[in-house]
């Protein structure tokens, strides 16, 4: 059973960081692709980042552009999410998602993902 753990949630002030980690274990685990989303009261769940298992190419929404950062350590069965110059829109229920499926392009969307943690939360004061 493929398991995806979040950490590093927290309560920060706008302008702040906080990096999320997401750690992977389970018997066969191997993805594709790995992505963040997030998910605040009352909304549906949007798409953060994404990175390829291979080559590590990566894509964002244009709402943290320039702000968030993915990165993977293969050797770990880690993906980061740095998160900087936070504000508090990026408050969220936020989640770990990995893809076990062969995949072309960025995987953007809910349904394109096999794996799911559990979420942290991050709170943004203003």
């Amino acid at each position: 059973q493929v398991q995806l753990v979040e950490s590093g949630g927290g309560l920060v002030q706008a302008g702040g960081s906080l990096r999320l980690s997401c750690a992977a274990s389970g018997r066969s685990f191997s993805t594709t692709a790995m992505g963040w989303f997030r998910q605040a009261p009352g909304k549906e769940r949007e798409f953060v980042a994404t990175i390829r298992q291979t080559g590590g190419s990566t894509y964002y929404a244009d709402s943290v552009k320039g702000r968030f950062t993915i990165s993977r350590d293969n050797a770990k069965n880690t993906v980061y999410l740095q998160m900087n110059s936070l504000k508090p829109e990026d408050t969220a229920i936020y989640y770990c998602a990995g893809r076990a499926r062969p995949t072309l392009l960025h995987a953007r969307t809910v349904s394109e993902y096999d794996y799911w943690g559990q979420g942290t939360q991050v709170t943004v004061s203003s």
